[in-house]
């Protein structure tokens, strides 16, 4: 389509969009990275090396940020701070002023705010991978350093930081990514970035030869981080060379350093959870039967049916490819599992496009096809249904469901299944009777993980849904886009708990004590 398109207008928009468009994801792209990875890394550090007032719940509390989808705290962000919100009316009201033009205050829906909403929501993602590289390390290699005289603040630098480099690196990719398929938040606070152009020209301009353009723009710069980020690393191998592992003992803080380590790690809970969800509580409160609200119980089911179809799948998926790939020797393997994961990289903007246009193809030729045999109009099986929004939730998050199913497989001797098959076990036996009992508490988690996953996802779900078919996400988008907050904010709370349900996972998962 982006080769071949109906109405060519990518002459017209290297000209005019495309520049600001590419130049504003990057650089948001750079600035969510780096604030992200700051406040993950740091936090990371405090709760794995220091003890300090808090530090035993505020290590999972870290992660309830990933509760809250960025769309939802821009929406709570702008109710705090627009003219007409409390932090505004108090002002006015303590120093007299009667208008905006007695005195300045930052603009709300601006480029600064989308970065700072999408780090706080998005940082998690560089805590939880540095938190498990910091809490790792050996002590015997910064004892080594301390015995040569070296401060805290080098051995940190030196040492501890490098060697979390790859985790860090990690996660950082992930909130780029993430960045980039974000729509809900860019376009509520006016940042024109790819994805809001790949919306703008199809829906607005009716190009879909013009989306297509832009997708494979926005593809060609995820395909580069993700291989730059290999590239960097490339000849840089870490190991544990020791065989008995000494972990390192936390420091107790004491005096002013105990409180700076405390609001360090507060201060990411309050902005990235606690506000956003205080300010949603307070609306749904004005008027609690919004809760029952027909197109919200609508919105809910329709939620909870699509993102369990599309995990069970998800998940039954991954252990057929695995299992079956175990069997396979060769290069095979190594070059089909990577492939098959690059739709968690891939933006929901970029598989709407990808997704629709042949579906509708295939659609079309199908109903005229049985319409031909039957005299039957079935009308639109694949996209008058919620068939392709599953399929693609299915593409884009596979990633999650094979790589727990790869590790759960991977932490089972061998020798169990030789023993089966000497007893005359045959292979689909062995996987019911053997692999299946031993790791569906990982299979249930995951599944779990794509399900939350599923109830967030936004510009997929807004490209390919059919007529009059809402989720929790495109219902607080709709309202929002609005500014009927009041009627955003119970569906954003449901989000809200089916997110908390996945950080209580998260927090299991990772021994948080």
């Amino acid at each position: 389509m982006a080769l071949f398109p109906a109405n060519n207008i990518w002459p017209h928009l290297i000209a005019t969009t495309l520049p600001r468009y590419i130049s504003t994801t990057v650089l948001l792209m750079i600035s969510v990275g780096a604030i992200a990875g700051v406040i993950g890394t740091l936090t990371a550090w405090f709760v794995v090396r220091y003890r300090f007032i808090g530090s035993r719940w505020l290590q999972w509390a870290l992660l309830m940020p990933l509760a809250i989808p960025g769309y939802v705290g821009a929406y709570a962000l702008v109710d705090l701070l627009e003219y007409a919100g409390p932090v505004q009316s108090v002002l006015r009201g303590v120093f007299g002023w009667s208008s905006a033009r007695d005195y300045w205050f930052p603009e709300i829906r601006s480029f600064g705010a989308a970065v700072f909403v999408l780090s706080l929501s998005l940082y998690p993602y560089v805590y939880l991978l540095t938190r498990a590289a910091f809490r790792d390390q050996t002590s015997s290699v910064e004892e080594v350093a301390r015995s040569l005289g070296a401060l805290s603040s080098q051995r940190f630098f030196k040492i501890n930081l490098p060697l979390a480099r790859p985790a860090i690196a990690a996660g950082v990719a992930i909130v780029m990514m993430e960045t980039v398929n974000d729509f809900g938040t860019v376009d509520y606070f006016a940042v024109q970035t790819l994805t809001t152009g790949i919306f703008s020209v199809w829906l607005q301009s009716s190009n879909v030869g013009g989306a297509a353009q832009l997708a494979c723009v926005v593809l060609t710069m995820v395909i580069l981080l993700v291989s730059l980020e290999k590239l960097s690393r490339r000849k840089m191998q870490f190991f544990n060379m020791s065989s008995k592992q000494k972990a390192v003992q936390k420091i107790r803080l004491r005096g002013l350093s105990n409180i700076l380590a405390f609001l360090s790690c507060l201060a990411p809970v309050l902005l990235g959870f606690a506000l956003p969800l205080i300010i949603l509580l307070e609306h749904s409160m004005s008027n609690p039967q919004l809760f029952m609200d027909k197109g919200l119980i609508d919105a809910t089911f329709n939620t909870v049916f699509i993102g369990t179809i599309a995990a069970i799948f998800t998940v039954i998926l991954s252990i057929f490819m695995v299992f079956g790939m175990k069997s396979i020797k060769g290069k095979v393997p190594k070059v089909t599992m990577p492939v098959t994961t690059i739709g968690y990289a891939v933006p929901g903007a970029v598989l709407g496009v990808g997704i629709l246009i042949p579906l509708a193809t295939l659609d079309n030729a199908l109903a005229d096809a049985i319409y031909y045999l039957t005299q039957i109009d079935v009308g639109l099986i694949f996209t008058g249904t919620s068939f392709a929004i599953i399929l693609a939730y299915i593409v884009r998050f596979f990633a999650i469901g094979q790589g727990a199913t790869e590790a759960a497989l991977g932490r089972i001797s061998p020798n169990l299944e030789h023993a089966a098959r000497s007893l005359g076990k045959n292979r689909a036996s062995i996987l019911k009777r053997i692999y299946l009992p031993i790791i569906k508490g990982s299979l249930g988690s995951a599944m779990l993980l794509i399900f939350v996953d599923c109830v967030k996802e936004l510009p997929a779900t807004l490209l390919l849904r059919p007529f009059n078919f809402n989720t929790l996400s495109t219902r607080v988008h709709e309202q929002a886009s609005l500014e009927d907050l009041v009627n955003a904010a119970p569906a954003a709370i449901y989000i809200s708990l089916v997110g908390l349900c996945a950080v209580v996972l998260l927090a299991r998962a990772n021994r948080l004590k």
